[in-house]
């Protein structure tokens, strides 16, 4: 199917507001792109859909490893708190989250928001930034998955390939592949693939529950705040941004301790805002996109306090000590060593959700930035299914040499500052539309403005500070990159750009 209408007759359609790299594309005119009929994505999702998309990106591998592995180095019994602080600095994001998908029920996210509020340049700064956040996690996490598909599959076979110094890790490749051909069938169709691998997840983490009780001490509770103790500090470029400013040094334990493991684990929650990706596949998106986003927060919040709780009433945090610790180890010191293998294939199913969910976003956010020009417009296409078969192809080849070439490292922590820069702009956002647009009819409204939507700006910029001068440095380079395709490209490409100086 082509476009009916020719391409300098949809960059005259568009309507905008300001001048220059600040003007902004009006709300209506966002919606009313989504009905162009190459371009149209089919709207089949519920609000059902949406919790199992939140649950399936949220609860990874990190539920059987992070929170061992910060109980017995960070904050002892009391992870579980930590848990929810974490939570509720994730929530005061989901909230503003909630309240501009339900507005702007489009696809593109953070990316869609800032168009329509800070303006092009803004927008194409976080599209660029999304487009990082969700191709390097994507890619990560593949790898993950292949590591312990090396696991279950045993000695015998290895996902991970030698030739001469090139090493091609083919199981991360194999499952980028599946996924893609997934996504381009269908989002429906993911989405029930997703609640197969959620139900085989929760199972594994209802079975270590079930039987993590049997073990369970409340002597080991306490101490539930453990005494401070002095923590490694960060040297050179590796410390965070914020010891390298203030010369501070890093504790353990304690109430310092406690805050620490919140920063930690709130990277646990990272994810749910894919959910607000999918807003324009939707059936009732005002309604949806906030029960979906919301949903699956409070779902992921319980299970993470639960584990958490269970895992250190097993046994004291301080057999928990050092860096391999996972909840298998809590099993093995109790001679159940069948859990490894319950926890493995409890992993491998909860990585595959978060692979494609993530790779879902990235499609999604790819897709309305070639909708509105900055970046090919043939990108901006939709196939039989009514998903973007092209952007689809071209984000799975790319995160398949990532995933299948690429030794990551400390590159995980790319995916960090990426998402926390969506979110204070998100946040900020939110401020911005109430007062530029307050007629926008808003199918949730944040409570208590502008209070929240400070509350997670600010607690955002405090997490990024804890991250380490290295990423810093390297999200510098990346937004570098993105501002010379800007004006070197998408700039004199841009649909709303055309229409202004027409």
């Amino acid at each position: 199917m082509t476009n009916p209408r020719p391409q300098a007759e949809t960059a005259g359609d568009v309507s905008s507001r300001g001048s220059g790299l600040f003007r902004t594309k009006s709300v209506e005119q966002s919606i009313r792109d989504t009905d162009e009929p190459d371009s149209k994505l089919r709207k089949d999702l519920t609000a059902w859909d949406l919790t199992i998309f939140g649950v399936a990106v949220v609860v990874g591998a990190g539920i059987f490893t992070l929170t061992a592995r910060t109980a017995g180095n960070v904050a002892g019994p009391s992870v579980s708190l930590a848990f929810v602080f974490a939570a509720i600095a994730c929530g005061l994001t989901a909230l503003c989250y909630a309240e501009f998908a339900s507005t702007v029920p489009v696809a593109g996210s953070a990316y869609t928001y800032s168009y329509a509020t800070f303006g092009e340049l803004v927008a194409w700064i976080i599209g660029w930034d999304l487009i990082l956040e969700f191709a390097l996690a994507a890619a990560v996490v593949a790898k993950g998955w292949s590591q312990y598909l090396g696991e279950v599959l045993g000695g015998g076979i290895s996902p991970i390939a030698h030739f001469g110094s090139v090493t091609f890790d083919w199981g991360a490749v194999l499952l980028i592949a599946v996924l893609g051909v997934l996504l381009a069938t269908g989002t429906k169709l993911s989405s029930r693939v997703s609640a197969l691998a959620v139900a085989i997840k929760l199972g594994v983490i209802a079975v270590v529950l079930v039987v993590g009780v049997t073990y369970f001490k409340s002597s080991n509770l306490s101490p539930y705040i453990p005494p401070s103790q002095p923590g490694e500090r960060g040297e050179g470029l590796r410390q965070s941004l914020f010891s390298y400013l203030t010369g501070a040094g890093h504790s353990n334990f304690g109430w310092y301790g406690l805050l620490a493991a919140a920063s930690l684990v709130f990277f646990a929650f990272i994810g749910f805002d894919v959910v607000a990706t999918a807003a324009e596949e939707t059936r009732n998106p005002q309604r949806a996109v906030p029960r979906g986003i919301l949903g699956s927060l409070l779902i992921v919040t319980v299970l993470y306090v639960a584990v958490s709780i269970v895992l250190t009433g097993m046994v004291s945090y301080t057999e928990l000590s050092g860096g391999d610790a996972t909840l298998a180890t809590a099993f093995a010191i109790h001679g159940a060593t069948w859990a490894k293998n319950i926890i493995s294939i409890g992993a491998l199913a909860g990585l595959t959700t978060v692979v494609m969910v993530m790779y879902l976003g990235q499609t999604r956010v790819l897709f309305a930035m070639a909708r509105d020009g900055l970046v090919p417009r043939k990108l901006a296409h939709t196939g039989k299914h009514g998903t973007p078969v092209r952007v689809t192809g071209l984000v799975g080849v790319t995160c398949a040499l990532l995933a299948g070439f690429v030794d990551f490292g400390t590159l995980e922590e790319m995916v960090n500052i990426g998402t926390l820069f969506a979110f204070v702009l998100v946040s900020v956002g939110v401020l911005i539309l109430r007062r530029t647009r307050p007629d926008l009819p808003r199918g949730f409204r944040v409570p208590l403005v502008p209070l929240v939507p400070v509350l997670a700006m600010l607690s955002c910029l405090w997490l990024m500070l804890n991250l380490s001068v290295e990423t810093w440095l390297r999200f510098l380079a990346w937004m570098v990159i993105g501002f010379v395709i800007y004006f070197g490209y998408s700039r004199r490409h841009s649909l709303l750009g055309r229409a202004s100086a027409g």
